[in-house]
């Protein structure tokens, strides 16, 4: 009832609430995509975006479609698999942004392992800029991370606004340094929150440093400090500054995957795929 392409050209639209970047991203022009989107509404008789020139969102059918695709696209790759006759193998260095940690990660890579159980699958979790660097250096076969502003490399999974978040008790101090709870360098919002503070002239000092996205929870839910979080994945327990800090904006960042061969292996290109199927339960469904 429903075909696959056009499933993936949802999801993607889904993950990215931009038709642009959905086509970026599966190389095909907006109006294909636009189509694709049409088709699969009018098979299922519902709305599943809501739309106008500046956003787009998903309907509560929207969302509902979300749960059925995967399994649909799932469905689809386990019996092509089956039937293709040749089962993947090999080794497959992953690595992973500690962003991931709280998420439904674990998931995808399960399924993944069941789907794939003769593939030698190394997970590896770091700070993005420091899986950017080891997957350079070719000790890394994919990543899924964060990116730096500008920096074009990687298929973008899903596009979101960085926030302060803090315990809800927290309250700062308009005349003292804003006590920040960072990554370690390379760390990319470590990077992004000390320029934001730079350019709003706002003093800071820090409060907490971890490689360790636990840690950093904890020591927030402390209330030593603040973090730059993503505004999709923000753990529980903590919430969103409020404005009247005054705060500066952080802007947004990038979750990107990439490849460290220019013809990857068929195991990282299935993990990419099923990561890119299921990104939507990254950012939407986060563990506690």
């Amino acid at each position: 009832m429903y075909d696959p392409g056009q499933l993936r050209t949802f999801l993607a639209v889904a993950q990215t609430l931009s038709f642009t970047q959905a086509a970026r991203r599966l190389g095909v022009r907006q109006s294909t995509v636009s189509q694709h989107v049409r088709r699969l509404e009018d098979a299922a008789g519902r709305a599943l975006f809501s739309r106008d020139t500046h956003r787009v969102e998903l309907t509560e059918d929207g969302e509902a479609m979300l749960g059925f695709a995967r399994g649909i696209l799932e469905a689809h790759e386990r019996a092509a698999a089956h039937f293709a006759g040749a089962r993947l193998g090999g080794r497959l260095r992953f690595g992973a942004s500690e962003d991931f940690v709280l998420t439904r990660l674990t998931d995808i890579l399960e399924s993944f392992r069941r789907g794939h159980p003769e593939v030698d699958l190394e997970l590896t979790v770091e700070l993005s800029g420091t899986l950017h660097e080891r997957l350079d250096a070719g000790k890394l076969d994919l990543v899924l991370a964060k990116r730096r502003p500008r920096d074009p490399r990687g298929e973008l999974v899903w596009h979101d606004g960085l926030v302060w978040i803090g315990a809800p008790r927290l309250r700062l101090a308009a005349d003292r340094p804003v006590p920040l709870i960072v990554y370690p360098p390379p760390g990319i919002t470590r990077a992004l929150a000390l320029d934001a503070l730079e350019r709003g002239g706002r003093p800071w000092r820090i409060a907490c440093t971890s490689g360790s996205l636990n840690g950093l929870v904890a020591a927030a839910r402390a209330g030593l400090g603040v973090m730059a979080h993503s505004r999709g994945l923000v753990p529980p327990g903590l919430e969103r500054v409020s404005d009247r800090a005054g705060l500066p904006e952080l802007g947004s960042v990038d979750f990107v995957l990439r490849h460290g061969e220019r013809r990857p292996s068929p195991p990282a290109r299935a993990l990419a795929a099923a990561i890119l199927a299921g990104g939507d339960r990254l950012q939407r469904g986060r563990g506690g």
